[in-house]
């Protein structure tokens, strides 16, 4: 388990994981998990040569210094504006020229009007309309399947699922100046800049600033959140699945440009050019590597779930798994090419929960209080199953005290088995602890404001 703190500047710094020991790159093994990532709050930005410089926060934002003025890629979410400008106030102040966003998500584009000025010229790539006009049909859902992985960032800390989310006005649209199809080249003060689109990165509108004189990219989260790490083609929060051969390609545009140096979206930055291309080159293997050995299982008959549970990555493959998994990203594969039919059960056909049924089942083991008990009983060997029979009691009586203290024990469990390994599943099984210790504090909160009514009454 990382032990995460910052340092004076604002990076990132840890211990090494000790999931990832056997990993074969050292980056990798020495690199900050995503618990370490945080709102901006570093004193000044990080100069990381090559006149660039980085304001760490939830995404890193990076100033490109030249002789005719600034260009900034990426602005972190608008709360984070302010810090990375006053960051880049202090190093020049000089006029922004250039605003470039690797991506459209709202932490590199929310501070956008901070950076702004007459004749600042923003650049994006042209599939921006499409990703904003997603984020725009389906806020509500954004947002409420983000609180239970970011409530504290989003202001509604102790959240958890099924309590009244606060839905924010949607964020103001970014709208590029300059927008452009597969390349666009400029020069800003002598630098030439080269913008190249990758869009199996997290959207499909993502892209790679390439400084050709340096042998920089800028890559973004191209390569997902944990640059090393098995990258997100689905991600828990609810978005587009992501294409993997797209994201192979992708890699290889990098691969092929022969950088010295990736700057990345958290973290890093990765230098040398032989490091560069062996970890670029792992990554593009290993996801094509789980992408054929997810289509082979496929065509031999096996269901998703065996599959899931069977392709796992060779030893000189393999990468960290703190943010993307292997066995999420097969089913997103699956999916992607075969829907989500998987023609296990006639029920998946009707407009019916996986609860349903769920009454007779309970009542025939004897009602809710014999499966809490079974529950109870497998919580120290088998902590799903005793989760799957709490969710059967729970669908049957929503308010059954047994199986909401049965139900919390068994997430805590899996969390304690976890060891925080993995950052989506690590925030899922804490919320749903305590997801059911609030609703158990709520029914006696309700018991003793009805046995108060009463006592009161004449």
């Amino acid at each position: 388990m990382l032990r995460r703190t910052r340092d004076a500047t604002g990076l990132a710094r840890s211990a090494p994981n000790e999931q990832h020991r056997a990993v074969p790159s050292d980056y990798v093994r020495n690199q900050p998990d995503f618990f370490a990532v945080g709102p901006a709050s570093a004193a000044a930005a990080v100069d990381v040569g090559a006149g660039i410089w980085c304001s760490p926060g939830m995404s890193s934002s990076y100033l490109v210094a030249t002789r005719d003025g600034r260009i900034v890629v990426n602005t972190g979410m608008w709360f984070e504006a302010r810090t990375h400008k006053r960051n880049y106030d202090a190093v020049s102040t000089a006029a922004t020229r250039f605003i470039v966003l690797t991506q459209s998500h709202t932490d590199h584009i929310g501070g956008v009007d901070t950076f702004r000025e007459p004749g600042t010229q923003l650049i994006a790539q042209a599939n921006i309309e499409h990703c904003q006009a997603d984020d725009e049909r389906i806020h509500g859902l954004r947002i409420r399947r983000s609180l239970p992985f970011f409530s504290d960032v989003m202001g509604q800390p102790g959240y958890v699922r099924g309590d009244e989310a606060a839905i924010p006005p949607l964020a103001k649209p970014a709208h590029a100046d300059i927008v452009f199809d597969d390349r666009y080249s400029f020069e800003c003060g002598g630098r030439p800049i080269e913008l190249i689109s990758v869009p199996g990165g997290e959207t499909i509108d993502s892209l790679v600033v390439w400084l050709p004189d340096d042998r920089i990219a800028l890559v973004g989260n191209m390569f997902s959140a944990l640059f090393g790490h098995f990258p997100n083609l689905v991600t828990m929060r609810g978005d587009r699945m992501r294409s993997a051969p797209a994201f192979v390609e992708s890699v290889q545009r990098v691969i092929d440009l022969e950088p010295r140096m990736l700057l990345l979206g958290h973290h890093g930055p990765v230098v040398g050019a032989e490091r560069v291309r062996s970890e670029c080159e792992r990554i593009r293997d290993a996801v094509h590597y789980v992408h054929d050995a997810t289509v082979r299982a496929m065509n031999d008959g096996l269901d998703v779930w065996t599959a899931m549970g069977e392709i796992e990555l060779p030893a000189a493959l393999d990468l960290g798994q703190a943010y993307g998994r292997v066995d999420w990203s097969v089913r997103a594969i699956w999916e992607t090419y075969a829907g989500w039919f998987h023609q296990q059960s006639t029920l998946d056909l009707y407009g019916v929960g996986p609860g349903y049924g769920a009454r007779e089942i309970v009542e025939l083991a004897g009602g809710a209080d014999a499966v809490a008990a079974r529950a109870d009983v497998l919580i120290a060997t088998d902590a799903l199953a005793a989760v799957r029979l709490c969710e059967l009691a729970l669908a049957a009586d929503a308010t059954h005290r047994a199986s909401l203290d049965a139900y919390r024990r068994a997430h805590e469990r899996l969390l304690d088995e976890h060891g925080e390994a993995n950052f989506w599943l690590t925030k899922w099984l804490a919320g749903e602890a305590r997801g059911a210790a609030n609703r158990l504090t709520r029914l006696d909160a309700g018991e003793a404001s009805a046995d108060a009514a009463a006592a009161d009454a004449p």
